[in-house]
């Protein structure tokens, strides 16, 4: 399904990190007006808001992971999600910093002991839980790091059914759609990034099986949807943008879409529910901002037409067709 003209100007007249993208994804700009675009990432908007919040100790929030949206590990998502070139001067120095300075701590923020197995570790060798161990390697693989320790960990942790599971420690033997989305995304970093193997791209695929198999928002055993996250009871079918460690059926999409996955008849549910929330002036909403503090905004408010959600529907939409 195409976007109207309107809504294509409308796209284009924002953030430079979100003008590249759709001249890349959506409207087949040529690559060098689309790569012009997209070196304003690092100077201007977003980009710049976010990487003039780093601290010299490296970290953004002061911490390497924290229960906000504000710390290292968030910021370098979403600086990923925003499409910050790493082989930009600025990336490089950003990310340069977290490499040499930010380590993991034992303690969380509300004084809970983590354990010790991770204490001190470098940014880039992670931590224990997958789900934040996932976010950290995908960036690290977008950025050029070395992340071969957190990927190890990850393939060793996959459970039979073909996911991932941040409660596996604590015997849950089901994975979760939260922690697998998580882990799908950085084991597809990691290959686009070069550091792909058989082994990974089998445990990739066993995990996008696990998605496919329940249509991407149902339980395998009953075929019921699945309306809302018993972790962070978010509800699935309403999309977010950033989505952080949370799950949703856009989020899920786009995975696919990124992966060059064949477009298959499991997701076509999940692709009805993206179309059927196409407004009448072709934009989608933010449906839902999960609570917490932000580094920077990067989106309208909840409840307002966003352009991040347009964005990643139509191109969903625009793949799925194109299968």
């Amino acid at each position: 399904m195409a976007a109207n003209r309107s809504v294509i100007e409308w796209l284009l007249d924002s953030d430079p990190s979100i003008r590249w993208q759709v001249m890349q994804d959506l409207i087949g700009a040529p690559a060098e007006k689309t790569a012009a675009e997209r070196a304003r990432v690092a100077a201007e908007g977003f980009g710049a808001r976010l990487l003039a919040l780093q601290r010299p100790d490296g970290t953004w929030g002061g911490a390497a992971w924290n229960r906000g949206w504000d710390s290292t590990m968030h910021v370098l998502t979403l600086l990923r999600e925003l499409g910050l070139d790493p082989a930009c001067a600025e990336a490089r120095r950003a990310v340069g910093l977290v490499r040499d300075r930010v380590t993991w701590r034992g303690w969380d923020l509300d004084g809970a002991w983590r354990g010790e197995e991770w204490t001190g570790n470098p940014f880039f060798a992670g931590e224990v839980e997958p789900c934040i161990n996932g976010q950290a390697a995908a960036s690290g693989a977008y950025f050029g790091q070395d992340v071969r320790r957190i990927i190890g960990r990850l393939l060793g942790e996959q459970l039979p059914d073909g996911g991932w599971n941040c409660e596996a420690g604590n015997g849950s033997t089901a994975s979760s759609f939260n922690t697998t989305i998580c882990v799908l995304e950085a084991l597809l970093e990691y290959e686009l990034a070069g550091g792909g193997s058989a082994e990974v791209t089998e445990a990739r695929l066993r995990g996008q099986e696990y998605l496919l198999e329940r249509r991407l928002f149902r339980r395998r055993s009953t075929g019921e949807a699945i309306e809302r996250d018993r972790k962070g009871g978010a509800d699935w079918t309403r999309f977010s943008f950033p989505t952080w460690w949370h799950y949703d059926v856009l989020r899920g999409l786009e995975y696919l879409r990124r992966a060059g996955a064949k477009p298959d008849e499991r997701a076509a549910e999940a692709i009805g529910l993206v179309e059927s929330k196409r407004g009448e002036d072709g934009r989608w909403l933010l449906e839902y901002r999960h609570p917490g503090t932000m580094a920077a905004e990067v989106d309208e408010g909840e409840g307002r037409p966003s352009r991040w959600n347009t964005l990643r529907a139509l191109r969903v939409l625009k793949w799925y067709s194109e299968g």
